[in-house]
């Protein structure tokens, strides 16, 4: 049998009986309704007896812990999703831009190239009518009036279709290409000579930007797959982390526009400037964990 919920109150005090110092009391009310006390708990995590360990916790608070600690917590990742989904979406648009324009252009005569064999690898192209261009797909705008337009026509053409495509989706669609010359191109084009560091590349950045928007957490945030060596120069002990992302971030960021690779760092450095300032004590934990 699972846990029982809890009101505000109930909330309140337990997490004063594990030694966690509230203020505000009405303000800490306001916040959980808000927030949420399960979300919340992320940010209250890092300041448990028993942290990191995820076994036997006792959810006991260290001394000294406040609810406006975890509450500035949170307000920094939040701040940190916002400042990155921004640029995290400029590289979005620049691939799927880019794959476009040069396949479309190569293969001028097939503008359903993505749905063809002899370009793409056949098990993907097999796959592609019911993983991607099905009935929820075909009920975009724009695509369901190409339809109407066009009634005989299987797919709406690559500049349609791939405009809809999901991240993930696009990229596997580059992953699948058959001609390596193909991919060759589209790496080098973001700095990249080797096609499986880009790919590795963008599957951080992936990996990112789904964080973002998701709602999950960055400050701690640990990647699936180390990020490779290669030209973003993310050393051994990033290579898992939040810093060796943004060096990745940057890296492919400086290839669209070194003016947005300037803004995102001076958006940074005065996030973390206003951490130093508002929130002193927390800089120790943001830099162990984050490496920021």
């Amino acid at each position: 049998m699972g846990k029982r919920a809890t009101t505000v109150d109930e909330q309140i005090e337990i997490l004063e009986s594990r030694g966690l110092n509230i203020g505000d009391k009405e303000k800490a009310k306001e916040i959980l309704q808000d927030v949420g006390y399960y979300r919340l708990g992320f940010y209250l995590f890092p300041f448990e007896k028993s942290y990191p360990n995820l076994r036997n916790r006792t959810h006991e608070y260290i001394e000294g812990a406040t609810f406006e600690d975890a509450v500035f917590l949170y307000y920094f990742d939040f701040d940190l999703r916002l400042i990155l989904s921004r640029y995290l979406n400029r590289i979005e648009i620049a691939f799927r831009t880019e794959l476009v324009y040069y396949l479309s252009n190569k293969y001028k005569d097939n503008s359903i190239w993505f749905a063809d064999k002899s370009i793409l690898d056949k098990p993907y192209v097999a796959d592609f009518e019911k993983k991607v261009y099905n009935s929820d797909f075909r009920r975009y705008p724009s695509i369901r009036r190409h339809h109407q337009a066009y009634p005989n026509d299987r797919f709406a053409p690559a500049w349609k279709t791939l405009e809809f495509m999901t991240f993930g989706a696009v990229l596997k669609l580059y992953e699948n290409l058959r001609d390596k010359e193909d991919k060759i191109y589209i790496a080098n084009k973001f700095g990249v000579r080797q096609i499986v560091t880009f790919e590795n590349y963008m599957h951080t950045i992936r990996q990112i930007r789904n964080a973002c928007a998701h709602g999950l957490l960055l400050y701690d945030l640990q990647l699936i797959k180390a990020i490779r060596k290669g030209p973003a120069k993310s050393i051994s002990s990033e290579r898992n982390n939040l810093i060796g992302a943004l060096k990745v971030i940057k890296y492919i960021m400086s290839f669209i526009s070194n003016n947005r690779v300037k803004n995102m760092k001076e958006e940074l450095e005065g996030l973390y400037d206003m951490l130093c300032q508002e929130a002193p004590f927390l800089k120790p934990l943001i830099l162990n964990l984050s490496k920021i």
